[in-house]
């Protein structure tokens, strides 16, 4: 079994990789992949040099995530003896989380359901609508 735990960076993302948890200790083997999606929209007519500020900005929000979001989350799943690893992206973050879970060969992707905003904000809504629907592998919400 593989999962797909979709974080926000808000605590309400704890609820997801709570249920993600729980759920692989009672399988015989599961990865877990922690996931979290920087909402980026590209901009067209740039110059080189807005380019490259971008590009180095981009890496700075990929580093920040890493470091507060995802790989406490991969910690504490790997502290519990599972099998844990981590993906940060750019991009819309219902299209991203499906396609890290299709290209992963997901079984489940696990997202938390909150009014605190974060992934909420950007994901409940019109995305978590297209997330839902459209996932082209199992989506569990956790309240």
């Amino acid at each position: 079994m593989k999962l797909v735990i979709g974080l926000d960076g808000a605590s309400t993302g704890n609820k997801a990789l709570e249920f993600a948890k729980t759920l692989a200790t009672k399988t015989e083997s599961c990865e877990l992949i922690v996931v979290y999606v920087i909402e980026w929209s590209p901009f067209s007519f740039q110059t080189a040099e807005e380019n490259a500020q971008r590009h180095k900005r981009r890496e700075e929000e990929i580093a920040i995530a890493m470091e507060r979001v995802v790989n406490p989350a991969v910690k504490s799943l790997s502290d519990a003896g599972l099998t844990a690893r981590a993906i940060v992206r750019h991009g819309d973050v219902a299209d991203t989380i499906d396609s890290i879970a299709v290209k992963e060969g997901a079984t489940q992707i696990v997202v938390a359901r909150s009014s605190a905003g974060g992934l909420t904000t950007r994901l409940f809504g019109s995305s978590t609508a297209n997330l839902v629907m459209n996932a082209r592998v199992p989506v569990t919400v956790v309240a």
